[in-house]
């Protein structure tokens, strides 16, 4: 074992808790659903950017590079003033989903450079504009645009002509356990020497203002000298905390609490509010912080005039360790040793994950990648009933609050660290993406990732009625099943690199499922017909009208999507209850219900499926979502999206050996195929033998599966340079229309950001590239190769004449897609698509941005900037290449 390696081995004994610690501060939670009291529900509104500094939060605390415990007891964080700025820089800026033409986004450059999953070591950077920073510019240029016009970012403003700004880096290393080092070195990149003040900021998440009877903590200075400053914070359930500040010139004080006085007009608790410090600093109110240096909020000062192209640095420590009088000159002995070994088995840990055929360029993605991941993680703390009722200690919400958002939830009580999409744009869970998110931080930490996946099948997570919680705008919108797809893959990843699955994880995770599915059958196929209507199902404004709301005149929606994710889901769960059958064989039993299930669905999709109309097209080879409108009969939605294509999900190889070793499962099997060949006569349905004597289980038998693929491989329709479409091209001079109900709809293909506010505007699914799917499709051709193997070759592109079997098909896919992020020949970056600076500049272009989604036709980054989240599955492509 290496050192980090070591590290999770005794945090996952409980030797040490060396995941206490960590980057689990959000970036954003202002603007939040949490902190939404609103009788109208308009969560940007009510607690806004320009109020975040002045109030504090109720559930969580956010900051630029932040470190906390895993209960968000105790935070710090970096502040920083370039001495024009109107208030300090605390947190990161961005445009909310109403000041935004395409939806909220943040508008600020900063980058996560590397990371271990044991928070041992990591390295974060900023980029400081040395002007006054342009917020008025960005609300008003963003709110003047319309949603044909690219967002307006920060470096579309030219704040970074002539390099005036300031690279932000802070690192972080652990000592030990308890004892975190912090490092933040500045850069001036101009010619010109600039001044900059900053305040690494230590303070206490407010839990004393909202409920009656708690205990404040406290820090106070134990001393000052001209080379050290030392904090202790007190009043915490481990313990108390040291915060060493070599060479401070003063240290500010006040306290975690809303500066009513300012917002409101009425008295506050302290006259030393949460702005304090910032009135101190930028107003020079040296009445707004306490003389006598305590509170529950605290600043280390510092001012420098950089050098033209020159840096400073400053060594911080936060540890559980009190160098008290003459020894507290000792607290940065061995400071740097210790970074520069950290870094050193930083390295030694990586050097055993990424494959070392892999080019430096693809390395460093790789490493950034899981560097996103890591640093995506935030203590998330929601509890529904108490939002709802509201706190003892504090005015009752509006009564209206009661009957609108998650009041079904009440169950709800969330405090855990919870894997992010993106901690600024999304600082919430989305069920489906953490999914996702599990693959790629199994390589890295497959502890993590089995307790993330398992954390959204708890009794406080998952509804008593068996439904898992979407996201914190509706926990009852509908997300792709694809938890147990997640467990499956896990499982099958740590056993391959530890040589041991973890079956008690899988049979946990099994058992919960159980209660989803059946959820899943009992709510989504409202007619028992195995034909289920999801909603939007995470894919946005995929559809022709809002899949999650009612039809026009009454019509009902027949989804391909949610069909098909429900045949993925029974062959996951067929696959995972054979996997548990190897060693207690009462699982047979299930397995042979969710074969049988996946029968059922495939029936209804290949055959007559719905009232009499399939969701496969003969004509088109492909399948469409099926509406039932009273009086005017059944119709196919004949767009092509990835809506035809996920039913390619459901796919399922078994192993010879598994049929032998469960005789039960075997006899069951065979009876089917012999005797119900009304429902194996259009699926893959085991009966055949194909490579190396396995079985396929698959919604696409073979003759489907090419007219699919003919259709998907075609660069005219879904195959991108940079990977699979979520729309096809066609439709770019096809648009599709429909009229229902007495109202027209029309769906085009969007390659980049969507150009209509359907389903919030805040992404797009009508023709960009998604990361999930796409990767979907390439584990699902994966499959199917390893069934047929090379007897199979299809078309790559449609039409070129050029044959590939479907694992050189899935290799192919995979390099357009990890492509959007290596540099090509030419020496660019799809990702960066036109923005020169990051292409060409020394100190932008090897930093990379991991966005939620990409154009279709240019691969440049849309959506959320740092949605490492799913878009970190292209660590795991790359791993794959490499092996």
């Amino acid at each position: 074992m290496n050192a980090e390696e070591k590290r999770l081995k005794e945090a996952r004994e409980r030797v040490k808790h060396w995941k206490r610690w960590g980057t689990f501060l959000s970036e954003r939670a202002w603007g939040t659903v949490r902190e939404d009291y609103s009788e109208s529900g308009s969560a940007w509104e009510h607690l806004p950017f320009e109020q975040s500094h002045k109030r504090s939060y109720r559930w969580n605390e956010d900051g630029i590079a932040g470190f906390c415990d895993r209960h968000q007891m105790l935070c710090f964080a970096v502040a920083f003033w370039n001495e024009k700025d109107e208030i300090l820089k605390e947190r990161l800026y961005g445009v909310t989903g109403n000041q935004g033409n395409h939806g909220e986004d943040v508008k600020e450059l900063y980058f996560y450079l590397d990371a271990t999953p044991t928070h041992s070591y990591q390295k974060f950077l900023y980029k400081y504009p040395q002007n006054k920073f342009p917020y008025e510019l960005l609300r008003e240029e963003n709110a003047r645009r319309d949603k044909s016009q690219p967002e307006y970012e920060l470096a579309d403003t030219g704040i970074f002509e002539n390099d005036e700004y300031f690279d932000c880096f802070v690192e972080y290393a652990k000592a030990d356990a308890e004892d975190i080092l912090i490092k933040i070195e500045i850069f001036n990149r101009s010619n010109a020497a600039a001044a900059i003040q900053i305040l690494p900021h230590l303070w206490f998440r407010n839990r004393w203002s909202w409920k009656k009877g708690r205990e404040k903590p406290n820090m106070r200075q134990l001393s000052q000298s001209d080379n050290l400053a030392v904090i202790e914070a007190d009043g915490l359930y481990f313990g108390k905390r040291f915060f060493y500040c070599e060479n401070a010139s003063n240290v500010l004080f006040c306290e975690n609490e809303t500066n009513k006085q300012t917002l409101y007009g009425a008295p506050n608790a302290s006259v030393y509010a949460k702005d304090g410090i910032n009135d101190y600093v930028v107003n020079q109110n040296l009445s707004a912080v306490n003389g006598e240096k305590s509170g529950t909020k605290a600043a280390a000062h510092y001012r420098f005039e950089i050098a033209a192209n020159s840096s400073v640095t400053i060594r911080l420590r936060l540890t559980d360790q009190e160098f008290s009088g003459i020894k507290a000159k000792n607290a940065f002995d061995g400071f740097d040793k210790i970074f520069a070994l950290r870094h050193k088995e930083a390295d030694e840990f990586y050097q055993g994950i990424i494959p070392p055929d892999l080019s430096d360029d693809a390395q460093n993605v790789m490493r950034q990648a899981f560097a996103g991941m890591i640093w995506s993680k935030q203590y998330y703390h929601y509890e529904v009933k108490d939002w709802l009722e509201g706190d003892s200690n504090q005015p009752a919400p509006p009564e209206a609050r009661k009957m609108g958002r998650n009041r079904e939830w009440t169950h709800l009580f969330n405090a855990d660290v919870i894997s992010m999409p993106d901690k600024w744009e999304y600082p919430w869970y989305a069920a489906w993406d953490l999914a996702f998110h599990s693959i790629p931080l199994a390589l890295v930490d497959s502890d993590f990732a089995k307790e993330q996946l398992l954390l959204m099948l708890r009794e406080w997570y998952m509804h008593p009625n068996g439904q898992l919680p979407a996201y914190e705008w509706a926990f009852g919108d509908v997300n792709p099943p694809v938890h147990a797809w997640a467990a499956l893959r896990v499982y099958q990843i740590e056993k391959k690199r530890r040589g041991k699955g973890d079956r008690k994880f899988l049979a946990r995770a099994f058992q919960k499922l159980l209660l989803n599915f059946t959820w899943w059958v009992n709510r989504k196929d409202a007619e028992g017909m195995n034909v289920f209507q999801g909603g939007f199902l995470g894919l946005d404004n995929i559809g022709v009208f809002d899949r999650n709301d009612k039809l026009p005149g009454g019509a009902r929606l027949a989804q391909s999507d949610g069909t098909s994710w429900m045949a993925m889901y029974c062959l996951n769960m067929m696959a995972i209850a054979l996997e548990l059958a190897s060693t207690d064989d009462a699982y047979e039993d299930l397995a042979s219900k969710f074969w049988e299930h996946f029968l059922y669905i495939s029936k209804a999709m290949n055959e007559l499926g719905h009232e009499g109309f399939a969701l496969w097209d003969e004509t088109d080879g492909f399948y469409y979502d099926v509406v039932h409108a009273h009086g005017e009969g059944n119709f196919p939605i004949k767009v092509r999206s990835m809506v035809g294509l996920i039913p390619l999900f459901a796919v399922l190889t078994v192993e010879p050996e598994i049929l032998d070793k469960l005789p039960n499962f075997k006899r069951r099997l065979y009876w089917f195929v012999e005797n119900r060949q009304d429902l194996t006569r259009d699926v893959a349905c085991m009966r055949n033998p194909g490579m190396g004597e396995r079985r396929l289980l698959a919604i696409a038998y073979r003759e489907r599966l090419e007219k699919i693929l003919n259709v998907m491989l075609d660069e005219n329709e879904f195959l991108s340079p940079h990977g699979i479409r979520s729309l096809s091209k066609f439709h770019e001079q096809n648009p599709y229309l429909l009229e229902l109900g007495g109202k027209k709809y029309r769906v085009d293909y969007e390659p980049g950001e969507s150009r209509s506010g359907f389903f919030g505007g805040n992404s797009n699914w009508r023709g960009p590239i998604w990361f999930p799917v796409n990767y979907l499709i390439i584990e699902s051709l994966q499959k199917f190769h390893h069934y047929f193997g090379d007897e199979l070759k299809v078309e790559f592109p449609t039409g070129s004449g050029n044959f590939l079997n479907l694992w050189q098909v899935a290799e192919q896919l995979s390099k357009r897609l990890t492509g959007i992020f290596l540099r090509g020949e030419n020496g660019r970056r799809a990702a960066f698509d036109e923005t020169e600076k990051f292409q060409l500049d020394a100190q932008y272009k090897n930093f990379l941005l991991f966005h939620e989604y990409f154009d279709g036709d240019s691969g440049k980054g849309l959506g959320a900037a740092h949605q490492t989240g799913w878009t970190g599955l292209v660590a795991k492509l790359l791993q794959q290449s490499g092996e």
